[in-house]
């Protein structure tokens, strides 16, 4: 399998690419990386160096891979967090010149906009973006709990909402949906749930909150649902292997004390979770 990964990249850390590629890899498929941005580590630090690329420079990558004539290999695009609209028209771009190619390729689109509690954090006009262009070209969306409300234009207090927020979403054009992180009513405090949709129904994985404050763990949940909803074509599979992926490498990042994602520490866990979780149709 082949994945073309375009999104932002950080010398440091896990975020964007540093924290997509290798899980991909690590579950052996092939991925060619296009960075949005090359920056020294994460904004979260609230100082790092670097650059935004811009849409010629992704669209110029592009054409380098194409000129080597191996689109029709590609099985999927990742997409993820990127430095303007005009770069997202790009890799909109490269989405349509892959399909083109190999009309069964998948497109996965990671709308980073913001999070509970943080608001929006990306630039303007990427929001819209994501609502507006992005959501309607992809075959896979994987929203956390406040880019679902904000892109379906729902509240989400309830399973019962954040079921018609999603409903909204696939009408729209996606017809894999992956919640990364929901709390409704009724979620336990001491849990967290992950929500997948596909065909008209609906699957949650519970897994225990854990007590850290991460950047990188909804880029890694991505790409893991990318390579299991591609090889198995069930939502409800996908979300099972994400879900238990995504737990045990947090579970090792927090017993750590870590504040940077133990993405190669913890790569076991992408290939063999230390533990599973039950698939609830809801």
């Amino acid at each position: 399998m082949n994945i073309l990964s375009i999104q932002s990249h950080v010398a440091y850390g896990h975020v964007g690419n540093a924290s997509a590629v290798f899980p991909m890899q690590r579950l052996g498929v092939e991925v060619w990386p296009i960075h949005t941005v090359q920056f020294s580590n994460h904004t979260g630090y609230g100082a790092w160096r670097g650059r935004v690329f811009d849409g010629a420079a992704i669209a110029d990558l592009v054409e380098g891979i194409a000129e080597r004539g191996v689109l029709p290999e590609c099985d999927g695009v990742l997409s993820g967090y990127i430095g303007s609209a005009e770069i997202g028209e790009a890799i909109l771009g490269a989405v349509a010149r892959v399909r083109a190619a190999n009309a069964a390729a998948l497109y996965c689109c990671d709308p980073v906009i913001g999070d509970v509690g943080r608001g929006v954090f990306v630039r303007p006009g990427v929001p819209e973006f994501m609502r507006d262009r992005a959501l309607p070209a992809a075959d896979l969306i994987t929203p956390n709990l406040f880019e679902l409300q904000f892109l379906s234009g729902r509240a989400c207090g309830s399973l019962a909402e954040a079921k018609r927020a999603v409903a909204a979403l696939q009408a729209q054009g996606p017809g894999v949906v992956l919640v990364t992180s929901l709390h409704t009513a009724e979620t336990p405090a001491d849990a967290v749930d992950l929500l997948a949709a596909e065909g008209g129904q609906f699957w949650r994985v519970r897994t225990p909150r854990l007590s850290l404050d991460i950047n990188g763990a909804g880029d890694a949940s991505a790409a893991l649902f990318l390579v299991h909803h591609a090889r198995t074509r069930s939502a409800a599979e996908a979300l099972g292997a994400t879900a238990a992926s995504i737990y045990g490498l947090l579970r090792r990042t927090a017993e750590a004390g870590s504040r940077e994602i133990l993405t190669v520490a913890a790569q076991d866990e992408f290939v063999a979770p230390s533990r599973v979780f039950p698939i609830e149709a809801v």
